[in-house]
This record gives structure tokens, C-alpha cells and sequence, in this order.
């Protein structure tokens, strides 16, 4: 009887409310003793005095459209106006005014598409089909000349979709590329591990901004007389063979943490070699090294902004380029401000994304 009579009030204890646990919170995270309580007040009143003239530069004393650039030099806060004025610039770049419909469209496709993988039960083949036909609709839109849409050169692109089509394509495919070179790296066969520890080694020794050069600069004077490779297509070669020199080192570290017995367990099995590493030692393998991976994800999508020594003008570039309008000179603070925070947006949602998947993946290894 009392057994029951406890599972009953058990039962029927409320929960407690928000207002409460957002109290309890505070009161064990911030005011638990009194010098935390002490470094809370400081910490909370240095954030007051430093956010309250950045809050009224950006709110109270900013000007918006319409407004000229000598209004926004008398004002004593942030021109909204000139982002008003050059945000299509700063977006899309050099890209024909009158269709930049079409890479307003491919921004959001692409939105699209990775809101779609962020879900585990749309984790099939028929995504990887998605995703290469979602490509194939991004190369029409892009350069166009059918479906009545006019041709326009790769020359053209730049701003925001230049940065996610060479941060996407490049990451796409230097995955399975970092994969295999960190498999021929702990080969058995001399000259297979030879050659990737050579590659490894040898693109993970210089910088980035060397193979951009070599791509552009060098690597035509070898080519035949008359033939030419595209300089968007050179710029992401070059990106997919530094971004799979760093993954596959990644790859390779999350491999040596697997334990053997996993190894002569699926030989036990009678599985193959490729059926022993894509069933049971990848899987766990990549679980174990979601975060430097995307660490390394974030690293090269801002790595992008170094195409501009090429000549290819990527949202950084396009920021800049929007600065030298002679009329809307000298507002950097605002244009800066908008490119940061869309570089932001991007990083913090791979971040948290890779957090949850991270968590859901370890589920069963922390039961």
C-alpha cells in the first residue's frame, strides 16, 4: 500500500516551471559563492559599458535608405544605406544585374539541400542523387545558356555563391579522395603507401596560397600550345588537393584509434577489405573525428577568400570591391560587418550541426 501510494505522488509531482529552473540555473552557474557572484557582476557590467556604444552606433544613431553618403557622414552611427546600395554587389559580385535571380536561386538551393542532409532518415542513396542532380541545376543556373537564360562566363562569378560552390565542391569531393589516401597510407603495399604519404607530405608542406599560384601561374606554361583550362576549375583542383591532404591525416588518426580486436573480428567474419573498413572500421572511425573534421570543414570555407590573388572575387573580394565606389567611400566598418556576419551564420551552423550529429552517433558507444 505504501509502495503505491509513492508511485502515485511520484506521478503527480508537478514540473517545475521555466521561470523557476531559469533561477536555479543562475543560481548554481553564476551565484553559487560569493566571488562568482562577484566575477558575474564585473563580467556583466564590462559587457554593459562595451555593448551599450556598439548597440547605439548600430541602432539609435544609424541611418538607413533613403539616405546619400554626406547624410551618413554627418550621422553619428552605422550607414545602413550604403548596404542598401551595394548589397547586390557584395552578394553576387560581378554577376549580370538584371540575372542575378540565378544566383539568388542557387544560394538557396544550396540552403535547401544541406537543410536536407541535416536530417539522418533522408541518409540513402537517393540523397546522393539529389545532391548531384541539385549540382547539375547549379551549373544551368550559373552559366546558363539554355533554357532562355543567356550565357555568362565563370569570369563573372563572385560573392557568396562563388564562396559555397568552391567550399561545397571542394569538400565533396576531397572527402572520399582524404579517405583513400589515409587507407593507402596504413597499407600493407609499399608503393601505394608510398605514394600517398608523398602527396600527404608534400601539400600539407606548403600553403594554400602556393598551389593557387601554381595552378594559375605555373601550371599553363606546361600545358600544349592552344589549349587552356578553365580558371575556376584550376582554383578548385586546388582547393579539393589541400583540403584532402589535411582530411586524410584527420581520416588517418581517427583509423589508428580503432582497436585491433574490431580488425580480427571482421576477418573472423570472412569479410573483405573493403567490406571490413566500410561496415565497421570507417563508421566508427569518422564518429570518433567529427570535430577536427569540421574544424577543417570551417578552416576551408574561409580559406576561400584567398582565390582573389587569382583573380577570382569571392565575398571578401566582392566586399572590398564594393568599398571602391567613390561616392560610398570610407564605410568599411559596415560592409566588414555584414560579410563577418554571414561568414558567422555559415560556421556556426556547421558547428552546431556537427555537435548534434556527434551526439547522437556516441549515443550508443556512452551506453
Amino acid at each position: 500500500m505504501t509502495s503505491t501510494s509513492t508511485v502515485t505522488s511520484s506521478r503527480t509531482t508537478p514540473t517545475p516551471g521555466f521561470g523557476i529552473r531559469v533561477v536555479a540555473w543562475l543560481r548554481t552557474n553564476l551565484f553559487s559563492t560569493w566571488y562568482n557572484s562577484l566575477i558575474t557582476v564585473l563580467i556583466a557590467w564590462a559587457i554593459v559599458i562595451v555593448a551599450d556604444p556598439f548597440l547605439r552606433w548600430l541602432t539609435v544613431n544609424s541611418v538607413v535608405a533613403p539616405a546619400t553618403a554626406d547624410v551618413c557622414r554627418q550621422a553619428q552611427g552605422a550607414c545602413w544605406a550604403f548596404i542598401q546600395e551595394k548589397y547586390r554587389l557584395i552578394l553576387f559580385g560581378l554577376y549580370p544585374y538584371d540575372q542575378q535571380w540565378r544566383p539568388a536561386a542557387v544560394l538557396a538551393l544550396f540552403a535547401g539541400l544541406c537543410t536536407l542532409s541535416c536530417f539522418r532518415r533522408f541518409w540513402t542513396p537517393r540523397l546522393l542523387l539529389i545532391w548531384l542532380a541539385g549540382l547539375v541545376v547549379v551549373g544551368i543556373l550559373m552559366w546558363g545558356g539554355i533554357l532562355g537564360m543567356p550565357f555568362v562566363e565563370n569570369r563573372f562569378f563572385g560573392g557568396l555563391p562563388l564562396t559555397i560552390i568552391l567550399s561545397i565542391v571542394g569538400l565533396a569531393v576531397a572527402f572520399p579522395i582524404a579517405i583513400l589516401l589515409a587507407l593507402g597510407r596504413r597499407s600493407n603495399l609499399p608503393v601505394l603507401r608510398s605514394l600517398s604519404v608523398i602527396y600527404i607530405e608534400l601539400i600539407r608542406g606548403v600553403p594554400l596560397i602556393s598551389l593557387l599560384f601554381m595552378a594559375s601561374v605555373m601550371f599553363p606554361l606546361f600545358l600544349p600550345q592552344g589549349v587552356t583550362v578553365d580558371k575556376l576549375l584550376r582554383a578548385q583542383v586546388a582547393f579539393i588537393m589541400f583540403a584532402a591532404a589535411y582530411m586524410a591525416e584527420i581520416v588517418r588518426a581517427g583509423l589508428q584509434t580503432i582497436p585491433r580486436g574490431q580488425y580480427e573480428a571482421a576477418d573472423a567474419l570472412g569479410l573483405s577489405y573493403w567490406q571490413k573498413h566500410l561496415k565497421i572500421v570507417l563508421p566508427q572511425a569518422l564518429v570518433l573525428v567529427i570535430p577536427p573534421l569540421v574544424n577543417t570543414f570551417i578552416d576551408f570555407f574561409k580559406d576561400t577568400s584567398l582565390v582573389v590573388i587569382i583573380g577570382l572575387f569571392d565575398l571578401m573580394s566582392s566586399t572590398k570591391a564594393s568599398l571602391s565606389d567613390a561616392a560610398w567611400r570610407g564605410f568599411f566598418t559596415e560592409a566588414y560587418l555584414v560579410a563577418a556576419v554571414i561568414y558567422w551564420v555559415i560556421c556556426f551552423f556547421m558547428s552546431r550541426f556537427s555537435q548534434r550529429l556527434e551526439h547522437d552517433l556516441n549515443r550508443n558507444r556512452r551506453h
